[in-house]
């Protein structure tokens, strides 16, 4: 059943990947920033994540641990995937250098108010860097919430489109200001939405050999811990820090109740 997913999976996580792409579009192209369009995206981004991760991930992660290890062990099990997959995103993000985080939002002003061209490049490409280490475990949710559900992995694949366009905004800006080459900007916004599929990709290479029940729960677990803490670390916060707090916050709530809806509907 989940071999004839497989190339969805790798679709939605390319797709999702390329909408950094959109990010530098807006850059290249508009002189203000949309703040109110890109703090409700991000809130909605989180709504869904946090909605699919709670409602969805974890209750199918129990569902097919339980029969194979019992009621207390697979609860076990589930929760040590959960906060697994936490911990594994936090430490990938405290090993991004401070000045490359990609948390920090930007601002298609920033053209008009701009710093040394060195330090700009050097900040375009450590963000760029920082932004496709990122991008590896965001591809790993998308992928294998696919191969469980196309459904559930078409909404993971939104809401991650959601958020990679101001990720586009802010590896775009620099590097566009510090080389004048829409070209080499364009190209590194890119690689680092190709980072998701990639990622994506390799966790499939090496899973694959490996791959039965457990560790298909274990995974889905995992992928939920991924998510909230994406949410609750980076999405929401940004949301917030663009200016729109209460925006942000109805965005989150459209998200759980249109995921709500859709999962409903779908039944």
């Amino acid at each position: 059943m989940l071999e004839e997913h497989v190339a969805l999976a790798f679709l939605l996580t390319t797709l999702a990947g390329l909408s950094t792409c959109i990010g530098a579009f807006l850059a290249f192209f508009t002189t203000h920033t949309n703040k109110s369009f890109l703090s409700a995206a991000l809130g909605f981004s989180a709504g869904v994540m946090i909605y699919i991760s709670f409602v969805e991930l974890l209750p199918e992660s129990l569902e097919i641990l339980e029969p194979l290890h019992g009621h207390s062990s697979g609860s076990w099990i589930m929760t040590l995937a959960f906060f697994s997959g936490i911990m594994f995103i936090a430490v990938i993000d405290r090993l991004v250098p401070e000045h490359g985080n990609p948390h920090e939002p930007r601002r298609v002003e920033e053209l008009h108010h701009p710093g040394s061209r060195q330090k700009l490049q050097r900040m375009g490409i450590f963000t760029a860097v920082a932004i496709a280490v990122h991008n590896f475990p965001e591809g790993m949710a998308t992928f294998f919430a696919t191969l469980s559900d196309p459904t559930l992995g078409m909404a993971i694949a939104i809401a991650i489109a959601l958020h990679n366009i101001p990720e586009g905004i802010a590896v775009a800006i620099p590097i566009y200001y510090a080389t004048r080459s829409r070209a080499k900007a364009f190209l590194f916004t890119l690689a680092t939405g190709l980072a998701e599929p990639l990622g994506a990709l390799l966790a499939y290479m090496m899973l694959r050999p490996f791959m039965s029940p457990s560790l298909l729960g274990f995974i889905f677990a995992l992928v939920a811990g991924i998510m909230v803490f994406i949410s609750l670390d980076e999405l929401f916060p940004t949301a917030r820090e663009y200016g729109y707090g209460h925006l942000a916050i109805y965005a989150l709530i459209a998200g759980m109740m249109i995921m709500a809806l859709t999962l409903l509907l779908l039944m």
